[in-house]
């Protein structure tokens, strides 16, 4: 895994997802909210992955806040995996993987003013294909409103949540082969 600098690409319509078949790709979609601190570790993990040479497999999006705005992914991919923040309780920087069976074992939402995950998946369960979903969750603490900045414990979990995402979808990629 080398850092390389990547342009990040911008999607301005529906069509990106349609343009090639996507199905055998993987999605990894970053969500939350940027400017509320540690809630957009999402967001933060894939502005740092855009600085890696990735798989030809692996996109990347920066889903935000974006919501329902973002289903259009999920018809376009077989496999989505998701970065959230989570106020588990546990220490702030741990990294989980959940395999949600459920729009239930998803999260809540951290921002009270924005859709959530969770309803977003909601609205992806009641669709005709339903793509393998995963979840990697970063423990936070607080949120911080109008702060770019992330807790030291939260920040230093970046380099290794993208490790352990490369690695999940490796094995993910093989499994499809």
């Amino acid at each position: 895994m080398s850092a390389l600098e990547r342009p990040p690409v911008a999607i301005s319509s529906d069509s990106y997802f349609f343009e090639k078949d996507k199905s055998n790709n993987i999605l990894v979609m970053g969500v939350g909210n940027y400017l509320m601190g540690d809630e957009g570790i999402g967001v933060q993990v894939i502005q740092e992955m855009v600085k890696y040479k990735l798989p030809e497999y692996v996109d990347i999006l920066d889903g935000g806040t974006g919501g329902f705005l973002l289903l259009n992914c999920f018809e376009a991919y077989s496999t989505v995996i998701f970065i959230d923040a989570t106020m588990d309780g546990k220490p702030a920087g741990t990294i989980s993987l959940i395999r949600p069976k459920f729009a239930s074992d998803f999260p809540s939402a951290l921002s009270v003013h924005d859709v959530g995950l969770k309803d977003m998946i909601e609205a992806v369960y009641l669709m005709e294909k339903v793509p393998d979903i995963h979840l990697f969750t970063v423990s936070i603490e607080e949120i911080v409103p109008m702060s770019l900045e992330l807790n030291p414990k939260v920040k230093a979990a970046i380099p290794k949540i993208i490790k352990d995402i490369l690695m999940h979808s490796e094995k993910l990629h093989l499994k499809k082969a």
